[in-house]
């Protein structure tokens, strides 16, 4: 097919993508356990966290920050400031503004010698040299980068007011966030934690307007005055709750 495709990369790599044996979960009950435990017929899909490519623009996604746009220049998402003084000298780092925070991660502008850091943190490979095939690592700074770095608080408040933007009750809202990020519905046990966890953070932030501010003033993106700033902090430590999960940066 590849050959008779005239050698069409493109369409090949969307032949497997769509295929059903790509497609399929990586579940499987004990009796397909027992007859291929190895998974050398593929009988079951494989799981692995995402690429850290990927686990950015999904939030930026499920935030409806992502631009989509095809092609064009580099770009300078958000970084640490200094770093590129600290690690190369010479000129320091400046970050883009408007949609050049936002664009995928294939578009990074990527500094050989200092690499985009919440890249490295999961596992990108280096430019230094070709990379055939990249390593998966856990480590307690990947979860550090979820919660802190200001790219995923931006893309959590952005993902609370999508939240608050839905009628309904706090639990369908929360379901709502729940679909967007994990493409399922909670069951009953993981929505009574999410309903649990945004009743502590209403009741944090509603003591704390300094702490609520704070939080929400991470990104350059405007904040919804439509909001009370309480409220969306709360909904924006779900959602980032939401970002964190497992299943959320686990191809499953």
């Amino acid at each position: 097919e590849f050959m008779e495709s005239g050698w069409d990369v493109k369409r090949m790599q969307k032949a497997i993508v769509t295929s059903a044996t790509y497609r399929q979960s990586s579940k499987a009950p004990p009796a397909l356990m027992q007859r291929d435990p190895e998974n050398r017929l593929l009988a079951r899909g494989a799981r692995f966290r995402l690429p850290a490519e990927m686990i950015r623009d999904q939030a930026l996604a499920a935030a409806g920050l992502l631009v989509e746009k095809v092609g064009g220049p580099s770009v300078k998402p958000y970084q640490p400031a200094g770093l590129w003084q600290e690690l190369a000298g010479g000129k320091g780092y400046t970050a883009d503004h408007g949609e050049g925070l936002y664009r995928r991660s294939l578009y990074t502008y990527w500094k050989r010698t200092v690499a985009p850091p919440s890249m490295v943190t999961f596992d990108a490979p280096a430019r230094e040299t070709c990379a055939v095939r990249g390593t998966r690592t856990n480590t307690p700074l990947q979860a550090l980068n979820l919660m802190n770095d200001v790219a995923y608080l931006e893309a959590s408040r952005k993902l609370a007011e999508r939240m608050l933007e839905q009628r309904g009750t706090a639990g369908e809202r929360i379901a709502y966030a729940f679909r967007l990020v994990a493409a399922r519905t909670p069951n009953p046990s993981e929505a009574r934690v999410l309903s649990s966890a945004l009743a502590k953070f209403e009741a944090f932030y509603k003591g704390d307007l300094k702490a609520s501010a704070q939080l929400l003033s991470q990104g350059e993106s405007p904040r919804n005055p439509a909001f009370e700033v309480h409220e969306l902090a709360a909904y924006t430590g779900v959602a980032s709750l939401l970002l964190n999960l497992d299943e959320t940066i686990t191809r499953e």
